[in-house]
């Protein structure tokens, strides 16, 4: 995040939780205020500009659900995101319909936190209110392609349908996911996302569908799963295509019956999610090729939506380079670069594989790296002749309806990825044993 990402509120009594999350937060680049009490975050709400509200919802006097309701009421562009226990859904669920603007389950996972926090950050710098929002007009564009999808947003957007969402790698297919749901009914429900590719087979069960107390060696607690916490809002399931057939039966029943068991459990849970599912990969071959259900895909496919990519919209490459150089300029504290009319041309006409975030990636490096006060052809030559792989290109999508943006990996987003390829090895080797795995590793459960 940018130092300019704003100051998180944490309200916990728990003093010792308060310094985890700080820490946490400030690991990432976020700024944080802590106070102990509902009391004294109004106080602290009255002294200094605050952009998000972390609270927990059980604390002595005040409880989080009044403050959610003097913050609503009195400072009603401050996100709030409230903390409960994992056995206290209903609560949270109950926090939303008053005005929160997310909740987060304890015990908390790090990636969880960060996406939620982030995601309330961008909407309150966008100066958004949740009620009314769109993301439509971040579907930068107006060639016919980009009409058509945003006219299927629209009309998807106001029912409970399934939605898959196909297109190359880079065209923008969570974005679209984003506009979905900020055009629905249930914007202002938890909007959860998983992105099947990056968590291993092993794992992906219990993620989805969460597991009881002793369900597999190292599961200490119960746990909710991705679905349980989409509970009235809408599950985001990324590169569905990657997701094992073991894994892909039970997905089908899930959307035939939409109920749950958690791994290790056998009571049956009634859920309420609109799912919307994404993919680059060839559905219809997979199936031909037994690596895909055809009953699943059907089952998905029921609005489809084609992300066009970027060498089919051209019209949209020059409204969309300026957009970025706008944007970006912001995140990175440099003056905004007028592209030159020959420049631009080459960006017109360059192939782009790497759809509309290798643009972005360009884009941004020319910024970083700009010598003139304006981009030039030679620019954009030197730039197009690093041939940036599409896979290669680093991902930040827009988040809460504000840019969070795409270019060369952070370091600390680096050292992330390093930290969890760790993690993922000492849990294969201690085959999953949580507190094997932080044995091996050095560090705390």
């Amino acid at each position: 995040m940018p130092e300019s990402a704003g100051t998180v509120l944490i309200v916990d009594d728990d003093g010792a939780l308060g310094k985890v999350l700080a820490a946490l937060l400030g690991q990432a680049g976020i700024g944080s205020v802590y106070v102990a009490s509902a009391e004294a975050a109004l106080q602290k709400l009255d002294e200094q500009l605050i952009d998000v509200v972390l609270s927990d919802l059980r604390m002595p006097g005040m409880g989080g659900m009044e403050l959610l309701s003097r913050v609503v009421q009195k400072w009603p562009d401050v996100p709030v995101v409230v903390l409960t226990a994992h056995g206290s859904v209903p609560l949270a669920v109950e926090a939303m319909k008053r005005g929160a603007a997310d909740f987060v389950l304890k015990p908390f996972e790090r990636e969880e936190v960060l996406f939620v926090v982030q995601k309330a950050l961008a909407r309150a710098q966008a100066g958004r209110p949740p009620e009314g929002s769109s993301l439509t007009a971040e579907l930068i564009g107006q060639s016919g392609a980009m009409a058509s999808v945003k006219a299927l947003i629209r009309r998807s957007a106001a029912t409970s349908a399934t939605v898959l969402i196909r297109g190359e790698t880079g065209t923008g297919k969570e974005v679209v996911a984003r506009a979905i749901v900020q055009e629905s009914p249930r914007r202002t429900q938890p909007f959860v996302k998983l992105h099947c590719a990056a968590v291993p087979e092993a794992l992906l069960e219990s993620e989805l569908f969460g597991h009881e107390k002793g369900a597999f060696t190292g599961a200490v607690a119960r746990k909710a799963g991705r679905v349980e916490l989409a509970a009235g809002g809408t599950l985001f399931l990324d590169e569905i295509g990657d997701v094992p057939l073991s894994i892909q039966v039970k997905l089908l029943r899930l959307l035939q019956e939409r109920e749950i068991e958690r791994v290790g459990g056998v009571d049956t849970i009634k859920v309420d999610v609109r799912f919307i599912a994404a993919t680059h990969r060839p559905l219809e071959q997979m199936i031909e090729r037994g690596e895909f259900r055809e009953d699943l895909f059907y089952r998905l496919n029921v609005i489809p939506v084609e992300v066009p990519p970027l060498r089919e919209r051209r019209a949209d490459i020059a409204p969309l380079a300026r957009h970025f150089s706008q944007a970006l300029s912001l995140a990175h504290h440099v003056p905004a670069l007028e592209i030159e009319p020959r420049a631009m041309g080459l960006l017109c006409a360059a192939p782009w594989p790497g759809n509309v975030r290798q643009l972005a990636n360009l884009i941004e490096r020319m910024l970083v790296l700009a010598e003139n006060p304006r981009i030039m052809p030679s620019d954009v030559e030197r730039e197009l002749a690093r041939g940036v792989s599409p896979a290669g290109v680093g991902a930040r999508a827009l988040e809460g309806g504000a840019p969070l943006f795409l270019g060369q990996p952070s370091l600390g987003e680096q050292r992330h990825e390093f930290e969890r390829s760790a993690l993922l090895e000492a849990l294969r080797k201690a085959k999953n044993n949580r507190s094997l795995a932080a044995r091996m590793l050095g560090i705390s459960r």
